[in-house]
């Protein structure tokens, strides 16, 4: 099974509209950022989606997929959910099950509600079936729980990993040996508990500088740290730094960890 990086980006995107600092003007294919989200590929067949965002239709091109069995959401912002009407194409035959937290599906049945009331045949929507996750436990607490506590899609089991982005509990993903917590700022006990044994983990790490919804680097590597992976890659990354400058960064602030600044088609081999 593999995990593939289809964007790596913040919510602008990298390059940035209007900018020319040296990130943005880089010729270096690392540091053009499409908008976060990820691919599983299952050595059974079965491809999962995590988030369509604004490019979806861009990375499903370059990534070259031909099916897509379900879309796991991480939440609702637009950078992460506005690609869903280039779902259509996978969904000609039946539905695809979107699984979301609760206030994530609501959302997304609110700003696509074309997708599900009955529309005169002709001009084409996706036929998607939204699975709402509950979240329990005592908001901004230590223990968050998620029901129910995995999904199944074929042969792959998902875990779905609660985080909070900013005040607003959000959603990462295990799935085997892997997880991918992108958008995130803490992460409650319960969570790191449900992420051990994890031995490649995906993480947001925005910037140097502190953000108020948003891992910085120094805030990632604490996290990465506690998960204990043999490996880590920082994504949903802002224009602050190039690909080779953040290598730098982590050359002489994470001596000896292996910590990569992730890129766009990045494959990481994952185990069930």
């Amino acid at each position: 099974m593999e995990l593939e990086i289809l964007g790596s980006g913040t919510s602008h995107g990298v390059p940035v509209i209007g900018c020319d600092c040296a990130v943005c003007a880089s010729t270096d294919e690392r540091d053009n950022r499409m908008r976060a989200s990820a691919l599983v590929r299952a050595d059974t067949g079965e491809t999962i989606l995590i988030d369509a965002g604004p490019e979806f239709r861009l990375q499903a091109i370059r990534a070259r997929i031909r099916r897509l069995d379900a879309v796991l959401l991480t939440h609702s912002h637009a950078d992460h959910v506005h690609g869903i009407d280039d779902l259509r194409i996978f969904s000609r035959t039946k539905p695809i099950p979107v699984y979301a937290e609760t206030s994530c599906a609501l959302d997304v049945r609110e700003r696509f509600s074309y997708v599900f009331r009955d529309t005169q045949e002709g001009g084409g929507k996706p036929h998607l079936e939204t699975i709402p996750l509950v979240l329990g436990g005592e908001p901004g607490g230590s223990e968050l729980r998620c029901a129910p506590a995995e999904v199944r899609i074929g042969t792959v089991t998902a875990t779905p990993v609660p985080v909070f982005h900013g005040n607003v509990p959000v959603l990462g993903w295990r799935i085997g040996d892997t997880a991918y917590l992108t958008d995130c700022n803490r992460i409650p006990d319960s969570s790191f508990r449900a992420l051990s044994g994890v031995r490649n983990l995906v993480i947001g790490a925005l910037r140097e500088r502190p953000h108020s919804t948003h891992f910085s680097f120094a805030q990632a590597i604490g996290a990465i740290d506690r998960i204990g992976p043999e490996r880590a890659w920082f994504t949903h990354i802002c224009h602050d730094f190039s690909h080779e400058g953040i290598r730098d960064w982590l050359a002489k602030n994470a001596p000896g960890k292996k910590i990569e600044p992730a890129h766009d088609g990045l494959r990481v081999s994952v185990r069930q």
